[in-house]
């Protein structure tokens, strides 16, 4: 796949401030909603509710340490993982306080870090040929392919959905413009606009949605009711001060400061035991993404930087991020498919995304503002992100000779698991339908046996 701007390039900086922004966009839905969900599960609400903004600085400190770990071989972002949720939600129902719920995650969090490391200083002593063999093109096309395809329902639910209530067709029609503007800016667009279709595409469906509401608005028809402003004018609510424009996020590290002296060890091996199995989970995805991407810059990131060192700089910017944020991060597909689509790979454009992360945390209005964007907006966006990581999958097959059966039965295998949903509930542990398909995949491939790579 042809990169207009390389790993190693640095475009101009008034382009990177854009591409930086567009990154953001495709990965700041993602990154905000998962505190918002463990807050909803365990109960959490006003000042004990985790924060949004604090995740967001989070993500871009923990890009910032993994960009730092690869030595800027490797344009990746890290979000908020969704794979952690079920382990933060144990840590808070395990604790006696909520401050103590906030020291549990924080200890699960580097707890599941130290699982990358440890991988990590195996993957050094004895290199990365192992993964080829166990995992090849026709264990790891189809596994990338369903991380995109189980996002679809996802996507999908995100169009039908009009914010502020109003009627599930003109929430559809704002979303397919969202993606048919992203899709012509992308396809006929000329330089500079095919690298922003996103942007592109989010502004026409967001002035498409602000039409529908203003004129549902003017006639009081609820049916045109797209946007919910409520996220920005709550800011306004006692007048115009400095909080509504900037604040400092509420980080994890001091919510959890009261919870520490309430640690027991007994309290240590429940968060052990919910986290730490789901490190080893993630690592799978890991591999994923970064065999993903790699097909995609057509540079080996197994190799170069090195699995050891993006294991490294997942692990400890997961800690990192969790610091402030308290959730665990990990590579984000949106951000390699955004890599794709656009065909920016410069990692400049992703180490300033994350410092804009940083930034962006404390501005309200800025939070607020995003928090207006009508998910059925977010949704024709996500129709292209979550369909290019599929697709990426399924051009790793290309040369996968499905005649035989032994990879035809692997693909199958791994297809039909991932799709289906067969996700493993063990109490607090959770191996998703992703890892288990990769799993699943892989034991066919060793069981089958081949005679030579696919």
């Amino acid at each position: 796949m042809k990169m207009i701007y390389q790993v190693d390039d640095r475009p101009a900086f008034s382009k990177v401030i854009v591409f930086a922004i567009q990154q953001l966009l495709a990965i700041m839905a993602a990154t905000l909603v998962v505190p918002i969900n463990v807050s909803a599960e365990v109960g959490l609400e006003g000042a004990d509710a985790m924060s949004p903004a604090a995740a967001l600085f989070g993500a871009g400190i923990g890009t910032l340490v993994y960009i730092l770990f690869t030595k800027k071989k490797s344009p990746m972002f890290l979000g908020s993982s969704f794979s952690f949720i079920p382990s933060m939600i144990a840590a808070f129902a395990g604790a006696t306080s909520v401050a103590l719920g906030y020291a549990g995650i924080l200890i699960g969090a580097a707890l599941a870090g130290l699982v990358y490391v440890v991988l990590s200083c195996i993957v050094k002593a004895v290199g990365v040929n192992w993964i080829s063999k166990i995992m090849p093109a026709a264990v790891i096309g189809p596994t990338v392919a369903i991380i995109g395809l189980g996002l679809a329902g996802s996507a999908v639910g995100q169009l039908k959905t009009a914010s502020a209530g109003g009627h599930e067709l003109i929430a559809i029609l704002c979303g397919l413009v969202t993606l048919f503007v992203t899709m012509f800016a992308s396809v006929f667009g000329k330089k500079t606009t095919k690298l922003i279709p996103f942007i592109i595409g989010i502004l026409a469906g967001y002035i498409c949605a602000a039409v529908f509401t203003f004129i549902g608005m003017a006639t009081d028809c609820d049916a045109l009711m797209i946007i919910n402003f409520d996220g920005l004018t709550s800011l306004f609510a006692d007048g115009v001060t400095v909080k509504s424009f900037f604040t400092v996020p509420d980080f994890t590290f001091l919510k959890a400061f009261g919870g520490f002296s309430d640690f027991s060890f007994g309290y240590f091996g429940t968060v052990a035991l919910a986290y730490i199995p789901v490190g080893f989970v993630v690592f799978a995805e890991h591999l994923a993404d970064h065999r993903n991407m790699s097909s995609i810059i057509e540079k080996d990131l197994l190799k170069e930087p090195g699995l050891n060192k993006t294991l490294l700089g997942d692990g400890v910017g997961s800690i990192a991020g969790a610091f402030f944020g308290g959730c665990p991060n990990t590579t984000y597909g949106e951000s390699i498919a955004c890599v794709a689509i656009t065909g920016n790979a410069s990692v400049s454009s992703i180490y300033t995304a994350a410092g804009l992360a940083i930034v962006i945390s404390f501005l309200s209005l800025f939070v607020g503002f995003f928090n207006t964007i009508p998910l059925c907006v977010m949704g024709g966006v996500c129709m292209a992100l979550y369909g290019f990581i599929a697709v990426s999958g399924l051009k790793m097959l290309k040369d996968v000779n499905l005649d035989d059966n032994r990879n035809l039965f692997t693909v199958s295998v791994i297809l039909v698991a991932g799709i289906g949903g067969l996700a493993l509930d063990f109490g607090n542990i959770v191996i998703t339908n992703v890892a288990t398909a990769l799993i699943l995949g892989i034991i066919v491939n060793l069981v089958l046996g081949r005679k030579k790579a696919a």
